[in-house]
């Protein structure tokens, strides 16, 4: 019977102690096989068929994490095109509640239109920031900068109070922290950090008669027929989902199938535990040696105030973190273990 331990094993050798997840995952070997697979059929001529197959099984294993029915998932290249999408459907003059501080991608298309109210509070005082005319709450459930996790619950039941739509990022969560995508009218991931797959890839989930959007940036793929659709206007759009797709990048789904499959084999729960135990560890370590992180409990992210300008030197220790904002950032995940966590906290003892 295959374990965690085993299965992890077979999929991952870093050359180096990689803690740096929220800004990339590592890509398994069966996603790292499928990659080179996929360009061979390219180089040799032969037809792409399988690729589009996978494009509609990463859709379907992205809908079993995300919790929702396949047809409520769309799948596009980032962040930030679908956000686009949702920023252009608000009236002029409607307000954007938001965090402040978030990953620039969820806030910056609700900006560039000019004629929104962006609202910015900290992410603590979100779900009491809801108010009467608010017309959408955007935020990342774990944010990007210090691993934070956002109250979702009470920001929901708040904008349903006053009959706001809402937005959720899980791009710095899916993977690690379970989604209940269903209970939120928009939301989004990219799959490169936590989901472990190639970079070119973000699935937009929508609600069931599509919230009010309009597939501004619909081509060939979002007909219901797309092999029909590929000269003039297109007919009749999906009636899914799929009538938000982009263009797919086929490399990029061949290789996140696999990925995917990785994730649903470990069980989102195993790899939470397995996440956070790491990550508390590394919250004992900082502690003992006089650091205090930011506070973010529950949380596989783990940001230490003021030790972000040691990350070079650590990145030629091979420890690779992130600086951010003057914070050093890790981020634990499946492939990690306590040893790579001790090793971490040796270098910043020195």
């Amino acid at each position: 019977m295959e374990t965690f331990e085993n299965l992890v094993r077979a999929e991952f050798a870093p050359k180096n102690t990689y803690l740096n997840t929220a800004s990339n995952g590592l890509l398994p070997a069966r996603t790292v096989t499928a990659l080179h697979e996929a360009a061979l059929l390219r180089a040799e001529g032969r037809p792409l068929t399988s690729l589009h197959a996978d494009v509609e099984a990463s859709r379907a294993a992205y809908a079993r994490l995300a919790g929702v029915p396949v047809g409520r998932v769309a799948a596009g290249a980032s962040v930030a095109a679908h956000t686009g999408v949702i920023a252009a459907a608000l009236p002029a003059g409607a307000e954007v509640l938001t965090a402040e501080d978030d990953f620039t991608s969820v806030l910056n298309p609700f900006h560039v239109r000019g004629d929104l109210k962006v609202r910015a509070v900290p992410l603590e005082r979100l779900a009491e920031a809801v108010r009467p005319g608010t017309a959408l709450v955007a935020v990342s459930a774990a944010q990007s900068a210090d691993g934070r996790i956002a109250d979702l619950p009470a920001l929901r039941e708040a904008a349903r109070a006053h009959g706001a739509r809402t937005y959720v990022d899980f791009s710095q969560s899916a993977g690690w922290l379970p989604m209940d995508a269903g209970a939120y009218d928009y939301s989004v991931s990219v799959s490169f950090k936590w989901l472990l797959g190639p970079h070119g890839a973000a699935f937009l989930v929508v609600p069931e008669d599509f919230g009010g959007l309009t597939p501004l940036l619909a081509g060939w793929v979002a007909a219901e027929a797309p092999w029909d659709s590929c000269y003039g206007p297109v007919a009749e759009l999906a009636h899914s989902a799929r009538r938000f797709d982009l263009s797919h990048a086929l490399f990029t789904y061949a290789g996140l199938r696999r990925s995917l499959e990785l994730i649903e084999e470990l069980g989102v729960a195993a790899v939470r535990a397995h996440d956070l135990a790491l990550a508390d560890r590394f919250r004992a370590g900082l502690a003992a040696l006089g650091h205090e992180p930011v506070p973010a409990p529950g949380s596989a992210i783990v940001s230490v105030p003021g030790l972000g300008v040691r990350q070079p030197e650590l990145s030629r220790a091979g420890i690779e973190v992130s600086d951010r904002a003057g914070n050093l950032r890790a981020a634990f995940h499946l492939f990690n273990t306590a040893a790579d966590v001790d090793r971490l906290l040796d270098a910043l003892s020195g």
